[in-house]
């Protein structure tokens, strides 16, 4: 059997294993070894084993996962969202869909410090959702809202999903950071469009909320302006070479804590609570890290990436739409398997084509996020549908019906990147050359 045809029954039995209930890490790591062994020899894929997860477990430069996780985390469990939407909401909670609009604006802020998706979808459930019925929002729009806009947390940094896309192709974090800055914000003001065209369409989904007055708008920025401070210390500091990832990572934890001492926002269980979210998140990425590197071996020896590559390049098609079906595969693939897996799993097998295809790595890296951002709220495997679901008890239909008219800014957005690719490339080749 050639080695070719054993990496092709490998990546099957991947998948398989990961449908008998196995963690995709582990799956990875299993394949990795046994298809190693039977290319190479089993005492070699004994000692690779060993040695991958060794330098995954204590890479310093994968520490920023953690980090940055851990940032998050703390912000959420000290209720910081909380404060920034109720910000927004005394912007903007008078308008026709302010209150939704409002939950937008304050993700937004709040994905400055918080890089999970699913964390933030977790919060504006309980914070914004309540409101919302209030004020007698529809549930279709209040869920549908706090659903989709936790997926902002994929592009504006410090996002988990840039950090390991970084990691796995070793392009700049912190060009990534900046790359995505410009089109996550564009994809908050298509959500914003949203909200108003759909609230004048039906005024009944989204009535208007109380008017506050300026002292009081006045009173609620300190909260958005401490956010912006420490977004500007980590992402500054980042770009001018002031800090690692890393480095910048932990200045961002404490600069977090600080503020959540000084707001006496965190309790000691509070602290209890984010110390063990961030442990089980960062172990379950650094295991997927780990799985993929295992695997990654395994594929180089049968040249698969290459041999893809060298193919892709070959076929009779628009580079565009090659990478068209590129993206096609992470949605379909992130449909029945976590995105943040697949996104492990996919990578080094297609990243080589698109230095063959002569595209920019970071825009591809933006390009994937916004698939990513997509997947993470279709079905069957919508993990922000589920935290939704979960904690507002409404039907997944309702939520659904709510997220499909979200969904047609994140198309436009990557129709966007496609046709201007200097919607992401700007921004960092400017800051960072």
């Amino acid at each position: 059997m050639s080695e070719v045809m054993i990496g092709i029954l490998g990546i099957v039995a991947v998948l398989i294993l990961f449908l008998t209930g196995i963690e995709l890490a582990f799956a990875m790591g299993i394949v990795g070894f046994v298809g190693f062994g039977l290319i190479v020899s089993f005492k070699t894929a004994t000692n690779m084993l060993a040695k991958d997860f060794f330098d995954v477990f204590s890479s310093y430069g994968l520490t920023v996962i953690s980090l940055f996780v851990l940032m998050g985390q703390v912000a959420f469990n000290a209720g910081l969202a909380k404060r920034l939407y109720n910000c927004a909401y005394k912007f903007m909670g008078h308008i026709p869909g302010g209150l939704a609009m409002a939950t937008v604006a304050g993700a937004t802020a709040f994905k400055a410090i918080c890089g999970s998706s699913p964390a933030t979808s977790a919060t504006f459930a309980s914070v914004a959702v309540p409101e919302m019925d209030r004020y007698g929002y529809s549930k279709k729009l209040s869920t549908g809202i706090v659903a989709t806009v936790g997926t902002l947390g994929i592009l504006i940094p410090p996002s988990v999903i840039l950090i390991l896309y970084g990691v796995i192709t070793e392009v700049s974090i912190g060009k990534l950071f900046l790359a995505g800055i410009i089109p996550g914000l564009i994809i908050a003001f298509f959500f914003v469009v949203v909200i108003y065209g759909w609230c004048k369409i039906n005024p009944a989904i989204g009535p208007r909320g109380a008017r506050s007055s300026w002292g009081e708008r006045m009173k609620s920025l300190p909260d958005v302006l401490w956010v912006g401070i420490i977004f500007v210390l980590v992402i500054g500091g980042l770009m001018k070479g002031f800090f690692t990832p890393t480095e910048a990572g932990s200045v961002g934890t404490v600069a977090v804590l600080v503020l959540c001492f000084i707001k006496r926002d965190l309790g000691l269980k509070g602290f209890g609570m984010a110390l063990l979210e961030s442990l089980r998140t960062a172990s379950m990425v650094l295991l997927l890290v780990a799985g993929s590197t295992v695997l990654g071996h395994f594929l180089a020896a049968t040249e698969i990436p290459m041999i893809t590559a060298d193919w892709v390049v070959t076929l009779p098609f628009n580079r565009y739409w090659i990478m068209f079906f590129i993206c096609l595969i992470y949605l379909i693939g992130g449909s029945f398997i976590d995105d943040l897996a697949f996104l492990v799993l996919a990578t080094p097998i297609f990243y080589p084509c698109i230095g063959k295809l002569g595209f920019d790595p970071i825009w591809f890296g933006m390009v994937i996020a916004v698939t990513v951002m997509i997947g993470v709220v279709v079905p069957p495997v919508a993990i922000n549908v589920f935290v939704v679901k979960n904690i507002t008890k409404v039907p997944y239909s309702v939520i659904y019906a709510g997220v499909y008219p979200f969904l047609i800014s994140l198309v436009v957005a990557g129709i966007l990147l496609f046709i201007f690719p200097q919607l992401s490339l700007w921004l960092p080749n400017l800051l960072m050359k």
